[in-house]
């Protein structure tokens, strides 16, 4: 069994992302010199859909709770009502 250490899974999805970056523009070059904004416009618009699908699926909690910065707390109420932060301070 061949093991791989973290350096050569990096290089090796760093070649992968850099070969599907030059497919990607070479498709894109060759429709544009084909004159077909058509076909691109399509394509544009189902990549921006499945950007923002993945972007709505995203489950951030995990990230959140690993985060045990008080500092990062919750202050939407008082943001909303233009308070100052209150967390951390002693009540009266």
């Amino acid at each position: 069994m061949k093991r791989r250490n973290a350096a050569s899974d990096k290089r090796r999805r760093k070649m992968i992302t850099v070969l599907w970056t030059a497919v990607l523009a070479l498709g894109t070059i060759i429709l544009i010199y084909k004159e077909m904004t058509a076909v691109l416009y399509i394509l544009a618009t189902l990549g921006v859909t499945a950007l923002l699908a993945v972007v709505g699926m995203a489950d951030l909690s995990p990230a959140e709770k690993l985060s045990n910065d008080p500092r990062r707390s919750d202050d939407s109420a008082a943001i909303a009502s233009g308070m100052t932060s209150t967390f951390g301070s002693k009540p009266s």
